[in-house]
C-alpha cells in the first residue's frame, strides 16, 4: 500500500477509480480494510481512498502513541487528500471515523466539498449521555481485568442492534486471535475508546458549514446511543437526517444498498437543505 508521512506517523492508504475524491474515514477498527468491498463499487464514480488511521495497521505512529485525538486524525486526513486530489473530498466518517469526518470540516473546510458523518459517538449531545460515557469506561475496565472479549461482548450488546452484534460475533472471536486485529482492538481500547465519545463538537462552527453536512444513520440502530446522537446533531444544525439499509455497519452488511444510498445522497445534494 502506498505511504504518506505526516507530523508523527506514516498513514498506510489506498486510492482506486477515477473522479472526485471520495475519503472513507473508519471507525473503530481503524483501518479501511472494512470499506473494501463498497470501494470497489463507488471507485466508477470516485477517486476512492481510504486508509488505517494513525496507530492502526499499516499506519505507524513515532514514538509512544499518546492520544490520537479527532483533531490529530482530522489534520491526518486534510493531508491526505491534499496528497492524492487536487480539489475538495467528499468525505464519509462511520462512528468514531464520522467525528474526524466532522472535525476535518471544522479545522480545514475547504478541504470538504461534502461530508456524511455516519452515526457519530458524541454522546455529550444527548440528555443521557454520561451514562453511556461510564459504560464505554466500564468497557475500559473490564478489558483491563478480564481481557477483550468480555469487554468486547460488554460494549457490542449495549450499544448496537442485532443486525450489527450479528456481524461482530461472526467467526465466535477467532479474529481475535489473529495479531494485527488484536493489535488495532487493544489502541482502540487504549487510545479511542473512553476520549472520542466524551468529545465536544464545536456546533457554531459545524452550524456555520452546515451545507455541507449530511447526517446518516442506519434503519436499524433506531434507539441505539449513534443513532440517537446524530439525530440531535442534525436537530441543533436544523438538518435532516438521511437513513441507510441495515444498522451501524451498514458498509459490511448491505453493501449494495448502502453504495446506492450513499452515491445518491452525494449526486443530490443541494447547496441548502434548509
Amino acid at each position: 500500500m502506498p505511504k504518506l508521512q505526516v507530523p508523527g506517523a506514516v498513514l498506510s492508504y489506498t486510492a482506486t477509480g477515477a473522479g472526485q475524491t471520495l475519503l472513507l474515514i473508519p471507525g473503530a477498527g481503524g483501518t479501511g480494510l472494512a470499506f473494501a468491498r463498497v470501494a470497489r463499487r463507488l471507485a466508477a464514480e470516485y477517486t476512492v481512498v481510504r486508509y488505517a488511521r494513525r496507530g492502526f495497521s499499516g499506519s505507524r505512529v513515532a514514538g509512544p502513541p499518546g492520544e490520537s485525538l479527532p483533531a490529530v486524525d482530522a489534520d491526518d486526513a486534510a493531508r491526505l487528500i491534499e496528497h492524492v486530489g487536487d480539489r475538495p473530498a467528499a468525505v464519509f466518517g462511520e462512528s468514531s471515523g464520522a467525528l474526524v469526518a466532522l472535525e476535518l470540516l471544522t479545522r480545514h473546510p475547504g478541504h470538504v466539498d461534502a461530508v456524511v458523518p455516519f452515526e457519530p459517538p458524541a454522546m455529550r449531545l444527548l440528555p443521557d449521555g454520561q451514562r453511556w460515557i461510564d459504560l464505554f469506561h466500564d468497557a475500559y475496565d473490564t478489558y483491563r481485568r478480564h481481557g477483550m472479549r468480555p469487554a468486547l461482548k460488554l460494549f457490542r450488546e449495549n450499544t448496537f442492534a442485532e443486525p450489527d452484534r450479528k456481524a461482530m460475533n461472526a467467526g465466535r472471536g477467532l479474529h481475535l486471535l489473529i495479531p494485527p486485529i488484536r493489535a488495532n482492538v487493544a489502541h482502540w481500547f487504549e487510545h479511542e475508546l473512553r476520549p472520542y465519545p466524551a468529545g465536544t463538537l464545536d456546533l457554531t462552527a459545524l452550524a456555520a458549514l452546515r451545507t455541507k453536512i449530511i447526517p446518516a444513520v442506519g434503519r436499524a440502530s433506531r434507539g441505539y446511543p449513534c443513532y440517537r446522537a446524530t439525530v440531535e446533531l442534525a436537530d441543533r444544525l436544523g438538518l435532516q437526517v438521511a437513513e441507510f439499509p441495515g444498522g451501524h455497519l451498514a458498509h459490511l452488511t448491505e453493501p449494495a444498498a448502502f453504495c446506492r444510498e450513499l452515491g445518491r445522497l452525494l449526486t443530490n445534494r443541494v447547496d441548502d437543505p434548509g
